[in-house]
């Protein structure tokens, strides 16, 4: 008789986990070919221009950008009027003015891009308690970087039937806990393309993902493109070394 209880319990423990370990495992990340990574690796300024567009129309709402100015936008295609309308459409708290007060007016160019919320503490009162992190850094902060939020993003699914979905959570595969605070942001024709791409949900969701893999590192091209003329000069140094040392050593026996 006790033989057969441990066994029940032993069936039901290994039953217990067995369900927890399944409904809070985190998927495998789908690599994704990017036209940024490798070594000669290039943005494509079409599809960060319309992750911009994604961002502003999308994101913007809840998630700020605090390291990126707006006139950075004239290094991925932006015009000077573009980025000087762009940023009129934004007001900041500025000052003190010669009455020492603060005051509004509109962003510049040389400005940081405006968030949503003054402070944390709005934006978890605006957020039910959750905050919403700065994307300026989100794919350097995140191991998998650009293939984590793209999973991410694409990661939003029905939970299992043995798994309890807290409230204001939702379920996705990728999400540690595979609960996020954060609803679906993303669906086909959510925005409509000034350039008339197919505004399908695998199109944004790569688009707003270069995007903010180009805010976490702008200067990526020309980190890469400096890499590839160290690497040409450190080759013609060692050649001419070689030749140097063939020559001055070439009559000793």
């Amino acid at each position: 008789m006790r033989l057969l209880i441990k066994i029940c319990l032993i069936i039901c423990l290994s039953s217990f986990f067995k369900i927890n370990v399944s409904a809070g495992e985190k998927a495998e990340l789908i690599k994704q070919n990017w036209p940024f990574d490798g070594f000669f690796g290039r943005f494509d300024q079409s599809s960060i221009q319309r992750g911009f567009q994604v961002y502003r129309e999308v994101c913007a709402g809840c998630h700020g950008i605090k390291y990126i100015a707006y006139r950075d936008l004239a290094n991925v295609g932006f015009t000077t009027d573009e980025i000087k309308s762009i940023a009129s459409e934004y007001e900041i708290l500025d000052g003190p003015n010669d009455e020492g007060e603060m005051f509004d007016r509109l962003a510049k160019p040389s400005d940081k891009f405006v968030g949503p919320y003054l402070n944390d503490k709005e934006a978890r009162v605006a957020n039910n308690g959750a905050y919403p992190p700065d994307l300026s850094l989100i794919t350097k902060a995140r191991a998998g970087g650009a293939d984590y939020l793209y999973n991410l993003l694409n990661g939003y699914k029905d939970p299992p039937e043995n798994l309890e979905i807290s409230d204001g959570m939702y379920f996705n595969t990728i999400y540690p806990g595979n609960q996020i605070a954060m609803p679906m942001p993303i669906v086909d024709e959510i925005v409509e393309y000034e350039d008339e791409t197919p505004a399908t949900q695998d199109q944004i969701i790569r688009d707003v993902t270069s995007f903010l893999v180009w805010t976490a590192e702008p200067e990526l091209e020309e980190r890469k493109v400096l890499g590839i003329r160290v690497l040409i000069f450190l080759i013609i140094i060692t050649l001419m070394l070689l030749a140097v040392k063939r020559k001055v050593w070439k009559d000793v026996e």
